[in-house]
């Protein structure tokens, strides 16, 4: 489990996170919802140890983050971050072989060539394989990035993966593909998964627990009838309690 405990984060004088506590269960989905400037990303990043909170601590099965080096995590948990720019020609097979660099030594394996093969296949990517990433559209980049970070857990059992808005850029059928193969691998597999959605109605058919986040603060955290009701979705995204109401009940 990783478990986040009183944390807050401060950019200058500007408070982004406020007295947070939450946790990632394996074999659960997280997902964390809210405004624009919520903290939303910057939960996440708190979360994998991108960011070190001013207060409070993040804890990996009971021990601080702080005392895993680097490639350790990078085997325990892998994170999708809304921009990944790739400045260099690579091939989006490239990118997805570059998840296994925790495990490489002077040069990929057939083993290794068979899990980036394998995970292509799941995300009905395959055919992108030999295509440079730069030429590839929004949504075929974010799928290749999403199958990288795959690579990088794939053989790991009870290992953690931190998506933020890994949808927003796929069409209806690719996030289909997406959430049902994140919650497949969540149940088979015991993934603690924690993703941003700005999609109330994925988050209420996936996600086992829920945070609804606004100005840095928990507005509610719970299972999907705990939080998304019409009262609690008005006041996190300061709409109408009547359009709060027809959403829940067209939901």
């Amino acid at each position: 489990m990783i478990k986040a405990k009183n944390i807050s984060f401060h950019v200058g004088e500007k408070q982004i996170l406020n007295d947070i506590s939450v946790s990632v269960h394996s074999g659960e989905i997280m997902a964390i919802l809210g405004p624009n400037g919520a903290g939303k990303s910057t939960l996440l990043k708190v979360l994998t140890g991108s960011l070190i909170p001013k207060c409070g601590q993040v804890l990996l099965n009971d021990t601080p983050l702080s005392h895993y080096s680097i490639h350790q995590l990078s085997k325990r948990r892998a994170v999708l971050s809304q921009s990944n720019p790739i400045t260099f020609p690579f091939s989006a097979y490239e990118i997805v072989m570059m998840g296994r660099s925790p495990y490489l030594a002077d040069k990929e394996a057939h083993h290794d060539h068979q899990i980036v093969d394998d995970i292509l296949m799941k995300l009905d990517a395959l055919h992108l394989k030999e295509r440079l990433f730069s030429t590839l559209s929004g949504g075929e980049q974010q799928r290749i990035q999403f199958a990288r970070i795959l690579a990088q857990i794939w053989e790991q059992k009870d290992a953690y993966l931190f998506l933020d808005e890994p949808t927003s850029a796929l069409d209806l059928k690719q996030q289909l593909i997406i959430v049902e193969l994140v919650k497949g691998l969540a149940k088979s597999r015991g993934y603690g998964v924690c993703m941003i959605l700005h999609d109330l109605n994925l988050a209420k058919h996936y996600a086992d627990q829920i945070i609804l986040l606004k100005n840095g603060r928990i507005a509610s955290y719970g299972t999907c009838e705990e939080v998304l009701t019409a009262k609690k979705i008005a006041m996190t995204f300061d709409i109408p309690n009547d359009y709060a109401k027809k959403y829940v009940m067209s939901q």
